[in-house]
């Protein structure tokens, strides 16, 4: 299932490109509306913020034209006085702006993690069929990072610098119509270039980053797996690979630097050269008469203000577009329906399930592989407290058989039942938590031992999973362990050997006590010592409950009550193992290879014996 992307392994939403339409921020709406006071409060920090730095510029005209002349001496203390008291307002309208904002966008954020994590959490297996895993925590990390840029700063510093521009325009107009029209013609000249270099220095910066991530990628990938490079001698080649990624970030990181000088220096030249223009034919109005000095100094504020603002908005332009393409990606997840629901009115299982299960002409195919028939026309009842065997060959359709007992998926033809209710007239919920589940590579989790076990049942006690681990056999070993069972187990309990991880998925199965086992190979990738441990765990396990066993391992399957023979989907033979051996079927042809591959490997450790005796 997980090969059902395509070829080159990307998903069905990777390939389409994504939009950058700003509208697409208007799904942020509904989980701001809970927040809306908080909106109301920055929107007036916000405004108050803007009126203060505009209300600085006819303060500064009023200091220039009235602070510095003799008659007006005594009134230069009151002056200055007003003007501080214009930029405390300001500083504490910026601080609530900047706060309140900041705020909502962590909450923001926060809440639109939780709803995207919970919702993929309820998606059937077939959406992991065409959206691979990390790309969902992609859009759960980086896609909300550049939201939360959005909405805790650039939305911010958008609208204040539209105020700004809007208000500054008005007053460059109020101060001299004959310099705001003239600097209203040069803005096009200044800015257009600006934006243009902008975007490539932009676009840069994004190949900049995607090198970076490669460097990432390929020390993540060879570090994960430094045994397999030590041991394959591929230091050397991996050290050139590296060296050969990092310099291709290296390159592009120069450009990515040359273009933002080339950019730094023409703002410089462009904006100041403006300034200096508007300040030539200012101060030659000055000195006609034309204007005060406090009206020309109020005026290049403004003008440095609409300019400021200006330049601020294109920047701006750019986060806003890529967080509508992460929004848009977001969305994608959250309209995504699970196809495995609840109906509108469950029928409730009985508890405790008695654990009678029947799959009744059952047939599936999986949706990534509508081509492919995974079962045929399964037809099979297991009587509670049964133990049926699962048996064939890779792909024959055992573990789809798990698939749907869980409820991952629904069969495409056919019913499967639990104690005579079809399981698709119940809540997947009620289902699953009459079953039990004990994969062939259990996950473990980072955390304790006492995590991992009490995951079978998050509501029992210390004393509970105490017990579960000592059914299993796990007792013993997470006892010695440095902090017991409150040891950290590591990512994916790398502290522990594959039985020992055995042990603890079965003891948390054992403390989920569930109606129906299933067990998916769970002890073939074990060594004989503890293959013998977990068979051990597993016979208490087994005891008095409905159990299903897949195994490749003939031998592991001579308990059970009947062998069901698999193929192609199909049910070829059920029966006890001498049954099956006397049809000389599949099964026949498969344990004869079994059994001959033992002897067959005795014989030569004998040989070998005798030759060295």
């Amino acid at each position: 299932m997980s090969d059902s992307s395509n070829h080159n392994g990307t998903s069905e939403s990777e390939e389409r490109p994504r939009s950058r339409k700003v509208g697409h921020l208007r799904h942020l709406v509904p989980f701001a509306q809970s927040y809306r006071w908080v909106i109301v409060g920055a929107l007036l920090a916000l405004i108050t913020a803007a009126g203060s730095m505009l209300a600085v510029g006819q303060a500064l005209r009023r200091v220039v034209d009235h602070g510095f002349s003799a008659d007006q001496a005594a009134f230069l203390d009151q002056y200055f006085i007003a003007l501080f008291g214009v930029v405390a307002v300001l500083a504490l309208a910026t601080f609530a702006r900047f706060y309140l904002v900041s705020w909502l966008g962590e909450r923001l954020v926060a809440d639109l993690r939780e709803a995207v994590y919970g919702h993929v959490l309820s998606l059937s297996p077939e959406f992991f069929e065409v959206t691979r895993t990390g790309e969902v925590l992609s859009r759960l990390t980086t896609d909300t990072t550049l939201i939360q840029t959005v909405v805790g700063s650039s939305a911010s510093v958008a609208l204040r610098n539209i105020l700004l521009f809007v208000g500054g325009t008005a007053m460059l107009v109020v101060s001299s119509p004959k310099l705001a029209g003239l600097v209203l013609l040069m803005v096009p000249v200044v800015v257009l270039p600006i934006v243009v270099f902008g975007r490539k220095v932009r676009h840069l910066s994004r190949a900049s980053q995607d090198r970076i991530a490669d460097v990432s990628a390929y020390a993540g990938e060879s570090l994960d797996a430094i045994q397999t490079v030590q041991a394959f001698t591929h230091e050397s080649l991996d050290r050139e690979r590296f060296q050969n990624t990092t310099e291709s970030a290296f390159k592009i990181a120069v450009r990515r630097i040359t273009a933002r000088a080339y950019l730094t220096a023409a703002v410089m030249l462009l904006v100041f050269g403006a300034v200096d223009l508007v300040l030539w034919i200012g101060a030659k109005d000055v000195a006609l008469g034309g204007m005060s000095g406090g009206e020309l100094a109020a005026f290049v504020f403004y003008a440095i203000l609409v300019a400021g603002s200006l330049g601020a908005l294109s920047e701006v332009w750019g986060d806003l577009q890529r967080a509508a393409g992460a929004t848009e990606r977001l969305m994608e997840l959250l309209s995504a329906e699970p196809k495995i629901v609840a109906p509108s009115d469950p029928l409730p299982l009985p508890h405790p399930a008695r654990g009678a299960l029947r799959l009744q002409d059952v047939s599936f195919r999986y949706p990534a592989r509508p081509d492919m028939p995974a079962l045929e026309g399964i037809s099979l009842a297991i009587e509670p407290g049964e133990t049926v065997a699962l048996v064939g060959p890779s792909g024959a359709g055992k573990s789809t058989v798990f698939q749907l007992l869980l409820r991952f998926y629904d069969p495409s033809h056919g019913t499967i039942s639990l104690d005579g209710i079809d399981i698709t007239r119940t809540d997947p919920v009620d289902l699953r938590s009459q079953l039990g589940l004990v994969a062939q590579d259990p996950s473990i989790f980072r955390g304790s031992a006492m995590e991992n076990i009490r995951y079978g049942r998050p509501e029992a006690s210390d004393a509970e999973v105490r017990a579960a681990a000592r059914a299993a056999g796990a007792a013993e070993f997470l006892e010695r362990l440095p902090a017991g069972f409150d040891t950290e187990l590591g990512e994916r309990g790398v502290r522990l050997s594959g039985g020992q991880r055995q042990r603890i998925a079965i003891a948390r199965a054992l403390l989920r006590d569930p109606a129906v086992l299933l067990l998916d190979e769970a002890t073939s990738a074990l060594d004989a010592e503890s293959e013998q441990a977990v068979q051990r765990a597993l016979d208490v396990l087994m005891a008095d409950r409905t159990t299903i066993v897949i195994a490749h391992r003939l031998a592991t399957v001579l308990k059970a009550d009947r062998i069901v023979v698999v193929e192609d989907g199909k049910i070829v033979g059920i029966g006890s193992h001498q049954e099956l051996m006397q049809q000389d079927g599949l099964y026949a042809r498969l344990a004869r290879l079994q059994f001959d591959i033992g002897r067959d490997l005795l014989d030569q450790d004998e040989a070998v014996a005798r030759v060295v005796r």
